[in-house]
């Protein structure tokens, strides 16, 4: 019986142990950006491995999320004033069903890659912490800004970041 309770009690510490770092593995400033590797709404895979030297803004949305309705124009217009420079913006769609972002889109159409993750395999990997949340990653691979939600005056931070990664 003594071997039964320590095999439960090495299993319940590891269960409990495994429970407290979860939150921890949610990618943070200073952590590698993981991959995303999904294809965008035309087919193209889209890899950050492949986006070396470039700043890469990483923002996860839903069609629900009213503050991504908000944000959306605002990352279209750093996309129109900055792809020359070499800023790539990829939205992260989390909708369950593909037709909710293809009706999103349609309302508020963007140019820049958008992929679906109706599995949250990525948004498993970032683990965002709100709707929207959008990740600034340097040229590097390295996460230099978090933001979590958004409001309208966020816009000008993010935009001094991504001059300030730009250079």
């Amino acid at each position: 019986m003594t071997r039964r309770r320590t095999l439960f009690a090495l299993l319940g510490a590891s269960a409990l142990s495994l429970a407290i770092a979860l939150p921890a593995l949610a990618v943070n400033r200073g952590s590698r950006a993981p991959e995303i590797g999904l294809e965008d709404q035309n087919g193209n895979p889209v890899r950050l491995s492949a986006l070396r030297n470039k700043v890469v803004l990483v923002d996860f949305w839903a069609s629900w999320c009213g503050p991504c309705r908000e944000e959306m124009p605002v990352l279209e217009r750093f996309h129109q004033e900055y792809a020359d420079d070499g800023l790539v913006i990829v939205g992260v769609n989390i909708d369950r069903e593909q037709g909710n972002m293809r009706r999103f889109l349609r309302r508020t159409p963007v140019s820049f890659r958008i992929v679906h993750d109706g599995s949250h395999q990525v948004a498993d990997r970032y683990q965002p912490p709100r709707m929207p949340s959008s990740y600034l990653i340097d040229k590097r691979g390295v996460i230099r800004y978090v933001h979590a939600g958004f409001r309208s005056g966020d816009a000008d931070d993010m935009e001094r970041e991504i001059q300030q990664l730009l250079r």
